[in-house]
């Protein structure tokens, strides 16, 4: 009886080490090393693609920069760890990434199978298809026996055959697992569709050599909500994380940008107060310093900086923000609030 007690106390002990390694793992093991390693996508124009002098720029790698800026102090100190629709979770996982900013749909399997833990929403998607004008099609009901390149390891791969079974047609998968990949075998003629979340659909036809020759259709035929993902064990790390998203949608809601964050430090309203560290103590609750959220916003922007800066109507995507519009303003961009 004596030596099962011990082995009880012993796994209890185990456990809770364990627990406790987890609680400060990821925060501590950041800060250690000085950079965040972030996982994106191997390239997408607009959302995560490096620059000519080789620097990472984009929409999904803004929030990498935005975490880096309230963990660091330094929005600069991120590190781009590339990932295909296969390999992004393996990445993760395995440690190779602190965190997923990566167009990546949050679903049931991901979140309870695969061991992740989702964050919030910083992009609402759906699935469309890009077509070459030339074929006079106009609807995704007319692509019966088409050729669709399509990436492996998505949802995208499973609504389509869903999709497609559903109206009675027939297509023929060619399957890829790059961006890139499927750039340039929409553009030989390889395959006569390109289907992926509307947003990589914009970034697609951005980047052809004629963009006015492809349109994409009308049809949305799936819900993608894209968010940020760590690993599973880790509480401490998944609020950084949770929060520096809500940071950046209540940054915009309040009216707080880059060009008048300092000002706002002398705001009336509480709740600008609280954001920007002036008052309260969440910094210390997250295990960060107390203006944590103010680096986010004076580095990078708030939410709505960030969209249009990278995805806006004024950028080669032209992309209108729709469903990701703040909740004032006809769109589901909503955060709970800093109290």
């Amino acid at each position: 009886m004596k030596q099962k007690a011990t082995a009880v106390l012993s796994a209890a002990a185990l456990l809770f080490g364990a627990a406790g390694t987890a609680q400060a793992g990821t925060l501590e093991d950041v800060q250690s090393r000085g950079v965040l390693r972030c996982v994106v996508s191997t390239g997408i124009a607009g959302f995560a693609q490096p620059d000519a002098n080789g620097v990472w720029r984009g929409f999904d790698v803004d929030f990498c920069r935005a975490t880096a800026a309230a963990v660091l102090g330094d929005a600069s100190k991120m590190e781009a760890v590339t990932s295909t629709g296969k390999t992004r979770f393996t990445k993760l996982n395995a440690g190779e990434g602190d965190v997923l900013w990566r167009n990546t749909t949050i679903t049931f399997s991901r979140d309870v199978g695969v061991k992740l833990r989702f964050h919030g929403v910083n992009y609402y998607d759906g699935q469309g298809f890009m077509v070459k004008k030339s074929l006079g099609v106009t609807s995704a009901k007319q692509l019966d026996g088409a050729s669709v390149c399509i990436q492996t390891g998505t949802t995208t791969e499973l609504n389509l055959a869903d999709y497609f079974a559903a109206n009675n047609m027939k297509y023929e998968p060619v399957t890829i697992e790059t961006n890139d990949e499927a750039r340039q075998n929409y553009e030989s003629g390889r395959c006569d569709v390109y289907t992926t979340d509307a947003s990589g659909l914009s970034s697609t036809r951005s980047a052809l050599p004629n963009p006015g020759d492809h349109i994409v259709l009308p049809e949305i035929i799936s819900k993608e909500p894209l968010g940020p993902a760590t690993r599973h064990g880790d509480d401490q790390w998944s609020d950084i994380v949770t929060w520096v998203l809500n940071a950046t949608i209540t940054a915009e809601e309040l009216g707080v940008t880059m060009a008048n964050v300092d000002q706002m430090k002398s705001s009336k309203n509480p709740e600008v107060l609280r954001l920007l560290g002036v008052d309260g103590n969440q910094g210390q609750e997250l295990g960060l310093s107390q203006d944590w959220a103010y680096q986010i916003i004076k580095q990078i922007g708030n939410y709505g900086e960030i969209f249009e800066r990278n995805i806006g109507v004024n950028t080669p995507l032209g992309i209108e923000r729709g469903l990701n519009a703040l909740w004032t303003k006809g769109g589901l961009m909503y955060s709970p609030p800093f109290r």
